[in-house]
């Protein structure tokens, strides 16, 4: 029943349309919150709460470079989701799109 529970889980974690947008983006490529802050037209600390839910979840990784927190995708453990996030839209042209964050 373990499987179970972490399965619903992790879908509960998803039907949030934010933290879905959220892994959409990071299926593309690893950001760092400033950028994703840019992306959602959302304040700092929403998208940090998001954030947090899927890092305590187990769905994401965080890597801290000097002052700058990236954020990358943590499903290849997980191929039920890994499955789901290969089906999201694509962002890439709206992430290419976007002008580069100084993050500072």
């Amino acid at each position: 029943m373990q499987a179970i529970e972490e399965v619903s889980e992790s879908l509960k974690l998803l039907s949030d349309k934010t933290r879905l947008t959220i892994m959409a983006l990071l299926r593309h490529k690893e950001m760092c919150v400033c950028d994703i802050v840019d992306f959602l037209e959302a304040s700092q600390p929403n998208v940090s709460q998001h954030l947090k839910k899927l890092k305590t979840g187990g769905l994401i990784n965080e890597e801290r470079r000097s002052q700058w927190v990236y954020y990358s995708l943590n499903v290849e453990d997980k191929p039920y989701l890994k499955q789901v996030i290969d089906h999201l839209p694509s962002m890439e042209e709206r992430i290419n799109a976007m002008k580069p964050q100084d993050c500072t």
